[in-house]
């Protein structure tokens, strides 16, 4: 754990919060024009997929957020349980 703060943790939660809202802006402004005359139930589909879909970059950029690179950093080896 890091003990001296870093500029990537502002700068990701300012990017995280305009990328959010620039997201949210292009769906709502574009998903009605696309879906409008789609049955209820695939509008709704169509939403909650929209509204996860953003979720999925967000471990890697967290990840950077805290350490600076892309990819998880190594996990330390296991030590063997006493006895064994």
């Amino acid at each position: 754990m890091r003990e001296t703060p870093t500029w990537r943790i502002p700068i990701g939660i300012i990017s995280l919060f305009v990328f959010l809202i620039v997201y949210g802006v292009v769906i709502a402004r574009y998903a009605p024009d696309i879906i409008g005359g789609w049955p209820g139930w695939a509008q709704t589909i169509v939403y909650l997929i929209l509204g996860l879909i953003w979720l999925l970059p967000l471990k890697r950029f967290l990840i950077w957020m805290e350490t600076g690179s892309w990819s998880p950093p190594p996990s330390p080896p296991e030590e063997p349980a006493p006895g064994e």
